[in-house]
Formats: C-alpha cells, sequence, structure tokens
C-alpha cells in the first residue's frame, strides 16, 4: 500500500485537493504541500486547519518551497518527504519535469492536463502523444504509475466514457462532452483558473469527428441545450485535453468537447486577441524592454481563489452518449452537477476549483490501496471507472445517469454540419458590451 503524498501547486485546485487529502489521510498518510511560492502552501494548510479537515492529527501536514522545474530539486524533495504519490496541480509547463523525478525516484505521479510548451499552442493531436506518451515505455519498464488527466475534465468526463462502455452500450456511435457553468463571481470579467492557460486552450479548435481530427474557428459551432440543473445554456464547440487520449482508447465515430460561454466572455476574448493580448511570445516596448502580452493580462486579472467567497450558482459537466444496446438505439446523460456556495462553505473554495481538485485525491486513493496502481502510465478511461466514481460519490462529487428518450427534445444534437453553416449561424460578436457583465467563464477542469 502506497502512502504519503506530496501536492505540487498551490492555486484553487491544490486547495480543494489537500483540504480533500487531509480529509482521508488515513488512507494517504503524510500530506506534503510545495510550491514556488511557500506562504501560499502555508494558507492553504491554515484553510485546512480552520475547518477541521485533518482526519488523522497523528499524520503530518506541512509545507515545502520547490522550483517543480529543476528536477533534481524535485527528486531531493520527494525523497526528504518520504513520498510515495505525486499529485501535480501545477501550471501544465510542468508536467514533463515532475513526471521526470516521479521516473527517477520510482514513485506514482497524477497530473489533471496535458503538458503545454510554454512557446506552443494547440499543437497538432494527439496532445498526449507529443510529450506524455512518448515516456509510456519508460513507465512500464520502472513499474511507475502515472495517470493522467485525472481531473474532472480530463478525468471524470473519461471515466464516464470507459462508464458507458462497460454498462451502458455495446456500440457507441457519438460521445458529446458538454462542460457549463452557469454561476456568478460578480466581477466585471475574471477567469476560474489560471488566465494564461484559460485562454491558450481557445486559440483552435481541433475536434474527434468521424474518427478524424477537423480543426474549426474558436467560438464558431454553437448549439443550445437544456441540462439538468443549469438549465438551456449556449454551449461552442470546443478543442480539450480528453478528446487526445479518448480518440484512441474509445471506439466511437465522433466524440466531441463543448464549453458553455456567454455573450460577454466571447466579446472580450474576441478583443483581447483581436488586438494580440493573448499572444504567448515576447513582444518588444519601445524603451527595449521584452514583455508576453498573455502574461501582462494574466497579471492584471484576479486571482481565481479570490472569486470564491462571493461565487453563487451552480455547475453541470457530463456526457451525452448515443449508441445501441441489444440491437436498440440508446441515448444516456451521465453527468455531475456542483454548486459554488456548497463548495466554499466546505472547503473555502468556488465550484470549478472543486470539481477539478476532488478526482487526482479519488485518483490517489485508489493507488494507495493498491485499486489503480497500474505500474505504467494509462490515462483514466483506460481504468476500471467504478471504483473511482465511487469514491467521488462518497466524497463529494456524486454522478448521476439519465436515460434519454432517442430522438426526442431531450436529444442532444451534435451533428456538426457545413461549416460555413454554422459560422453563419454563430452569435459571436467582436462588439464590445457590458450586457451580462456578471456572467461567469466557462472553465477548463484541471
Amino acid at each position: 500500500m502506497k502512502k504519503n503524498v506530496l501536492i505540487i501547486g498551490a492555486g484553487g485546485v491544490a486547495h480543494v485537493a489537500a483540504h480533500k487529502a487531509a480529509m482521508n489521510n488515513d488512507v494517504l498518510g503524510d500530506i506534503c504541500i510545495a510550491s514556488r511560492t511557500q506562504s501560499k502552501c502555508d494558507e492553504i494548510i491554515e484553510s485546512i486547519q480552520r475547518k477541521g479537515h485533518l482526519k488523522d492529527p497523528s499524520k503530518k501536514l506541512y509545507s515545502r518551497q520547490i522550483d517543480a522545474l529543476d528536477i533534481p530539486a524535485t527528486v531531493k524533495l520527494i525523497q526528504e518527504t518520504k513520498s510515495e504519490i505525486v499529485i501535480n496541480l501545477g501550471q501544465a509547463f510542468l508536467n514533463m519535469s515532475i513526471l521526470e523525478a516521479c521516473l527517477e525516484t520510482g514513485v506514482a505521479y497524477i497530473d489533471t492536463a496535458i503538458h503545454e510548451d510554454p512557446d506552443k499552442v494547440c499543437e497538432d493531436p494527439p496532445w498526449y502523444a507529443n510529450y506524455e506518451w512518448k515516456r509510456k515505455d519508460r513507465c512500464a519498464e520502472k513499474g511507475v504509475t502515472a495517470i493522467l488527466g485525472a481531473g474532472f475534465d480530463p478525468g471524470v468526463v473519461n471515466a464516464y466514457c470507459a462508464l458507458a462502455v462497460k454498462r451502458y452500450f455495446d456500440k457507441i456511435e457519438t460521445i458529446d462532452i458538454i462542460d457549463v457553468n452557469a454561476g456568478s463571481h460578480g466581477r466585471y470579467f475574471a477567469t476560474n483558473f489560471d488566465p494564461e492557460i484559460n485562454f491558450r486552450e481557445f486559440i483552435k479548435v481541433w475536434t474527434w469527428i468521424d474518427r478524424q481530427w477537423k480543426e474549426y474557428p474558436t467560438h464558431t459551432v454553437k448549439r443550445v441545450y437544456d441540462l439538468p440543473v443549469v438549465g438551456p445554456s449556449p454551449i461552442y464547440l470546443n478543442g480539450h485535453d480528453e478528446l487526445h487520449s479518448l480518440s484512441q482508447n474509445i471506439d466511437a465515430e465522433s466524440i466531441r468537447f463543448w464549453m458553455g460561454f456567454g455573450d460577454h466572455y466571447i466579446n472580450v476574448f474576441t478583443v483581447l486577441r483581436t488586438l494580440g493580448f493573448l499572444d504567448h511570445l515576447p513582444v518588444k516596448l519601445a524603451d527595449g524592454q521584452e514583455v508576453v502580452p498573455l502574461k501582462v493580462v494574466k497579471a492584471l486579472f484576479p486571482d481565481p481563489k479570490t472569486l470564491a467567497p462571493n461565487y453563487t450558482g451552480k455547475t453541470c459537466i457530463g456526457n451525452f452518449v448515443k449508441g445501441t444496446k441489444d440491437g436498440q438505439p440508446r441515448e444516456v446523460l451521465i453527468y455531475q452537477v456542483s454548486d459554488h456556495k456548497a463548495a466554499y462553505e466546505e472547503v473555502e473554495s468556488q465550484g470549478i476549483s472543486y470539481t477539478a481538485g476532488v478526482p487526482p485525491v479519488a485518483a490517489a486513493m485508489l493507488i494507495a490501496d493498491g485499486t489503480w496502481d497500474t505500474r505504467t502510465m494509462v490515462n483514466v478511461e483506460e481504468l476500471d471507472p467504478e471504483p473511482f466514481i465511487a469514491i467521488l460519490d462518497r466524497i463529494g462529487l456524486p454522478t448521476e445517469v439519465k436515460e434519454i428518450e432517442p430522438g426526442s427534445a431531450a436529444s442532444f444534437d451534435g451533428a456538426v454540419r457545413d461549416l460555413e453553416t454554422e459560422i453563419a449561424e454563430s452569435t459571436a460578436t467582436v462588439t464590445v458590451s457590458a450586457a451580462n457583465p456578471m456572467i461567469a467563464v466557462a472553465p477548463k477542469s484541471r
């Protein structure tokens, strides 16, 4: 049985994960939270202590400072803390460095998003093949468990795909993953997680249709779908991490990702992008100084953790799956609803961080008890989904399943028609408007 957890990162998702790990430290053992800024780790520890969430007080909860790009330093930290499971909740730029440190020390690795190169955005798919999967053979040779993309999306939605295969369908035709945040944080504009990562993912849309990759312009293919609890929501075809493994591991004709956006978000995003403020490469100022426009935008935006106290409303994330069972057409919606206010009351966080921070702890618990201790590299959909979903049900993210009458009004039309027609129908505009200024920005779960 593996024990002792090292959480790398001190943002909103790490905050939630640390709370949940502390609440389950009878399984996970000692917990160390490490980040470049140790004081942020200490703030998380203070929050855990304030809420009384350390289940077994005999276990250690402490912090360390680390530059996770420094592989030797990370190796040393893993060894000094006697950690056997590392949960990487830092920026996606750190993935390969932290994974390498885990390979060198032989400990288990968990992350919640695909690695990104700071100098590249939306590379050619499948993204995992560009980075993580190149280390798969080494994980197998060294017997290192590496579970990739174990947040919510990617992560739980991958498990929902595996659940659909295991329990609900003999043959799957389409999977449409839908992510809607119907909450309000009360700010004119803010992102629910790192603004730099948030904006980078919307530069290009890669999607899996008819068993091939297709590229679409951002915010041009739109649907309105009536989701449980949050109601009718405008959603846009988008690229996302999970498509890049699901396309290889799940037998389906098409697998697409849709994210909810309000007009206000699209207006602000479009203006920032058009003016060059979302560029990820340096530009030179008149005085010769170089700056990265996207990092300047990030510096001006609110820290996502500060949104939590006043956040209201709910999120709904799930998979609409179409296929056949016993020769009959079937449609199923597998989904999860979270409440921003409830998340704050429990762990002093907002709902987006909550949905992303709980799943990696569930994955760590399954590694700890041996259920998911694979001793090789896997994506979540390659694992038995039921133990994972069972733990999530117990520790804060209960799953719902809704049968949909095939062809009824509740069915989801995910078919992408002629691209020019789709663009003509799009309601996106570059006009800046103050309409709906309180609308929340749709999340990417980490």
